[in-house]
């Protein structure tokens, strides 16, 4: 009797009915989506071929055959078109391994976003920190290209826009979970990684640099890399970049090396009218001398005032662009709302007028914490 119970709750436990085998899925490392010109989605899926050769690298870079191949389908809509890939591959695809989504630009202008990202957002397989890369052009002329120290074109990508933010201040890291969130947020805009082939390089290179404003799920504008150094700290984004400070005749420049900044900003409204005090503190290093000497401490301050002068004049010309552009991608409406929600309901209507129109108030202050080395001036001199 005692063994009849004991074996009885091995008859109540479920098998792996639904589960694959490994030889049963497909491994997606990055997809590109584009519109036909019959207004289709067109997806590039990259799969991880284990296969691959022992090298690990792309045919012609001395890792023998390629670690990846594509596959392209084409339907009315992303699910569908993800779900062809069936049909040509013969295994299902695997999602959660992806690292990253490509939408060429002219599908972002045609179709809210939110649309376009709502089969990854809703399955759930993709993770919430895939990241997201708009591109010029078409999304799958990047996946003919061949990664240059990564196994697969999905990882290169990733770790290009995961670096550039942290060491350069070029662009943004942008994923899932934040273009989401961002574009259910009071303001309702989110910004994208820019991306676009270097025809300069020889072989042509990609470059993530810059980005791109979504407003109601469609491109409303552009931030350029110049400008993405400007932005970021006014956002109070951690990274580390370099600052160019031109001489007199403007032909040479001297760089100071950016490693800690601190942003913060408070609107104050009175009446129509609202006033946002901005204040920046930057902490960096001395990299390049060409026309300063810092052997003093008062070469040091007037260093690190040309430093104040430059990083304010550009935060004022990019405020005054996204003024122009009624574009409120600081945040400042976020601002607002989780200090006085009333508020907020009262400017929401005409919030994008109403940013226009804000004056801002901006001070920066910037430490000089070495000179890179025991001499302040050119190394030449």
């Amino acid at each position: 009797m005692v063994k009849v119970l004991f074996f009885f709750p091995l008859f109540l436990l479920t098998g792996c009915w639904d589960k694959y085998e490994l030889t049963e899925r497909g491994f997606v490392q990055a997809v590109g989506i584009d519109l036909t010109e019959e207004g289709e989605i067109q997806l590039t899926t990259q799969f991880y071929k284990p296969a691959g050769g022992s090298g690990g690298g792309a045919i012609g870079q001395g890792g023998g055959e390629s670690r990846f191949f594509n596959l392209k389908t084409i339907d009315g809509s992303v699910f569908e078109a993800a779900r062809d890939i069936s049909i040509h591959l013969g295994r299902k695809a695997q999602w959660s391994h992806m690292r990253v989504i490509v939408i060429s630009e002219e599908l972002a202008k045609e179709k809210n976003i939110s649309d376009i990202l709502e089969f990854f957002t809703r399955d759930h397989e993709p993770r919430e920190t895939i990241s997201i890369i708009i591109a010029k052009g078409k999304a799958s002329d990047y996946f003919g290209m061949k990664p240059i120290i990564e196994s697969t074109l999905g990882e290169h990508l990733r770790r290009i826009q995961e670096t550039t933010p942290k060491f350069t201040l070029k662009t943004i890291e942008s994923n899932l979970l934040q273009i989401n969130s961002q574009l259910k947020s009071e303001t309702g805009i989110a910004l994208a990684s820019y991306m676009y082939i270097d025809e300069k390089n020889e072989p042509p290179s990609i470059v993530i640099a810059g980005a791109v404003l979504i407003k109601n799920g469609k491109i409303e504008g552009f931030i350029s890399p110049q400008n993405m150094q400007r932005f970021l700290m006014l956002i109070n984004q951690p990274g580390s970049g370099i600052l160019e400070i031109p001489c007199a005749d403007r032909t040479i420049k001297n760089s100071f090396e950016v490693v800690s900044v601190k942003t913060k900003m408070k609107p104050k409204i009175m009446g129509n009218s609202t006033t946002v005090h901005v204040t920046t503190k930057i902490e960096g290093s001395i990299a390049e001398l060409n026309c300063y000497t810092v052997e003093t401490t008062e070469n040091e301050k007037e260093f690190a005032k040309a430093v104040e002068k430059l990083v304010k004049q550009e935060m004022e010309t990019l405020i005054e662009q996204l003024q122009n552009q009624k574009l409120d991608a600081i945040g400042i409406g976020n601002i607002i709302y989780r200090n006085n929600p009333k508020l907020w309901g009262d400017l929401e209507k005409d919030w994008g007028e109403h940013f226009a129109d804000i004056r801002f108030m901006i001070d920066v202050k910037v430490k000089v914490r070495d000179t890179g080395m025991n001499t302040g001036k050119s190394i030449i001199e």
